[in-house]
């Protein structure tokens, strides 16, 4: 049976994304990406649905599908309500990752050397999400280009739980990050995916991680 990767993208008010990876990290969903938005809804919006600020925390977060079913299905225990983040929690599919990533989270992958773990897709388009160290984003993005892609776009996060990577990859890790989102077609996704890894992966100087999420539509606006 082929196991999946799932992720949730929460978007809560600014100071409140530490206590939600912490509560997520309580329910076995480790890998935690945060970073900081600004929201753009109406006032008028914003109170129908409870958002008290528009400066926002946005946390990308991956897990296995099970740990994230089990999150949903008790979503009522887990959580107390949407006020007490005043934000809203999207869950995701993950159609493809690196072999390391996998294994962080505890995957049994019987093909250890491929590095592109490819999971079931049928949309055709894909949004590869690349998380690395601040400084190698232009030489990534070189190496993804020549792989077909067309361009990017660099967000400045950070890693929640560093200690995990660094005890996984027995090396320190920097914290700090800048997340690389590259949309792709599907059909070339695993080849940017393959290339970026062989030379900025977690291994490397980059300590890159990386993953896909399948898009639905994309439009040019």
């Amino acid at each position: 049976m082929n196991k999946k990767i799932m992720a949730l993208l929460s978007i809560v008010e600014q100071g409140r994304g530490k206590k939600l990876i912490k509560g997520l990290e309580d329910l076995k969903i480790k890998v935690n990406f945060q970073t900081v938005g600004f929201g753009t809804a109406p006032t008028e919006m914003m109170d129908i649905f409870g958002f008290g600020t528009k400066d926002k925390d946005i946390i990308i977060s991956l897990g296995t599908e099970s740990d994230i079913r089990d999150l949903i299905k008790n979503f009522g225990e887990s959580f107390e309500s949407h006020s007490k983040y005043g934000g809203l929690m999207i869950v995701l599919d993950v159609s493809a990752s690196s072999r390391v990533l996998c294994e962080i989270l505890n995957f049994n992958t019987q093909n250890t050397e491929k590095e592109a773990v490819n999971m079931h897709n049928e949309h055709h388009n894909n949004l590869i999400i690349i998380s690395a160290n601040e400084g190698f984003v232009e030489d990534i993005m070189h190496v993804a280009r020549k792989a077909g892609a067309v361009g990017g776009t660099v967000i400045k996060g950070r890693l929640a739980d560093v200690e995990h990577f660094a005890e996984f990859v027995n090396t320190k890790v920097d914290g700090e990050r800048e997340l690389l989102c590259i949309l792709a077609p599907a059909k070339i996704s695993g080849q940017i995916m393959e290339d970026v890894n062989a030379q900025f992966g977690i291994t490397s100087p980059a300590h890159g991680i990386i993953f896909a999420l399948p898009t639905e539509k994309a439009f040019k606006i």
